[in-house]
Order: structure tokens, then C-alpha cells, then sequence
């Protein structure tokens, strides 16, 4: 049963930094992509950053320019480092595979991990 689980959310302060991971429990082929959706208080979840085949990387403009996504294939393993962390970005945060272009998740939802952006 294929599994992802994410780790490393938190507390901090607004300006500062924090790395998720996702780890999958299936070998995820390179030609799928990964991607990392958020799911603030009362909002829908939504794609904030993706990286395609090919290492092609997608992020919405609310995140642009402070988060950046990555992936280690051999481990198995997605991260998202975010920086200039601001309260609005306070969310539960998920990863999923993503086939092609599509933002549509493939697999089961994880647990998520929570991040509270906050003073």
C-alpha cells in the first residue's frame, strides 16, 4: 500500500524558515512529478508548488520567490524550504504525486503537517 507521510512543520515566527519533507513509501518513477498543497483554516487545499519531469518547478505567486521545491529520488523524498515565512502561509501542508501536467493528486492523502506562521 503506497503511503506518503510529511514531516517537519512547526511553530515560528513570522520572517523565518522551516523544510518539510515527504516520504513515500513506494518508489515513485521519475517521470511523475511531485507536488506540495496547503490547506489554510476553512479554505479548500490547493497546489502551491509542484516539480515535473524533468525538474520543471511550478509555484503559485503567494509563494513564489520564498519557497522552493525539491526531490530526491533516491530516497524517495520531496521537500518544500520555505523562507520568509508570513502568517497567511499558516496551513496544513500535504504532498502528493502528480502525473504529466496535471495538478490532480494520484496517490492517498497523507497526514499532513501542520504550520503555523505566528508572533
Amino acid at each position: 500500500q503506497v503511503q506518503l507521510v510529511e514531516s517537519g512543520g512547526g511553530l515560528v515566527q513570522p520572517g523565518g524558515s522551516l523544510k518539510l519533507s515527504c516520504a513515500a513509501s513506494g518508489s515513485i518513477a521519475s517521470m511523475f512529478g511531485m507536488g506540495w498543497y496547503r490547506q489554510p483554516p476553512g479554505k479548500q487545499r490547493e497546489l502551491i508548488a509542484a516539480i515535473r519531469r524533468g525538474g520543471i518547478t511550478n509555484y503559485v505567486d503567494s509563494v513564489k520567490g520564498r519557497f522552493t521545491i525539491s526531490r530526491d529520488n533516491a530516497k524517495n523524498t520531496a521537500y518544500l524550504q520555505m523562507d520568509s515565512l508570513k502568517p497567511e502561509d499558516t496551513a496544513v501542508y500535504y504532498c502528493n504525486v502528480l502525473l504529466g501536467n496535471s495538478n490532480y493528486p494520484q496517490w492517498p492523502w497523507g497526514q499532513g503537517t501542520q504550520v503555523t506562521v505566528s508572533s
